[in-house]
């Protein structure tokens, strides 16, 4: 069945069942793989995305709910990577193996288009079920908080909080 999507801003017709995952949709058909599969059962945050502008996990979400809507992937955030989530993640060299990463990102980024200045416990609570299996929950606090300032001031240019490549 012909689903109407838009993702990324770019408005396209899928034609898949019903119920397959959001996730298969992403990456097989559409080909964007910066989405990823972790567990399959929404568990680890691997495969978040943006399903009108809130943060889901795609392996859980049918393509017939995202029908006709605006769905935002890592791809979507920026064409260059200058998004302040990418900028801070790569200041503050967050990842170990990335895995994660994509889905922890999306998260963030929900976060502060709600948020513009979120405590540590507002990271927690919107990063709470994102998992790294590197334990790099700091650095990501960190850089969360670091993307704010970076949002904020319309700069990546400010002078680093510290914690570059060294750990937490």
């Amino acid at each position: 069945m012909p689903f109407k999507l838009t993702v990324n801003g770019r408005p396209t017709t899928v034609d898949v069942p019903a119920d397959m995952p959001l996730l298969w949709v992403i990456r097989d058909v559409l080909d964007l793989k910066g989405t990823k599969y972790g567990c399959g059962i929404g568990q680890c945050g691997a495969c978040t995305v943006h399903l009108k502008g809130r943060a889901v996990r795609s392996c859980q979400t049918p393509v017939s709910a995202a029908a006709n809507s605006e769905i935002t992937t890592l791809e979507g955030l920026s064409h260059d990577g200058t998004h302040p989530l990418q900028v801070a993640w790569q200041e503050l060299d967050v990842p170990q193996c990335g895995y994660c990463q994509a889905g922890q990102i999306m998260s963030a980024a929900a976060l502060l288009a709600k948020t513009a200045k979120p405590t540590d416990e507002d990271i927690d609570a919107a990063m709470n079920g994102n998992l790294c299996r590197c334990g790099t929950y700091l650095r990501i606090r960190k850089a969360v908080h670091r993307a704010a300032v970076i949002a904020k001031n319309g700069s990546r240019s400010l002078p680093s909080t510290g914690g570059g490549a060294g750990r937490p």
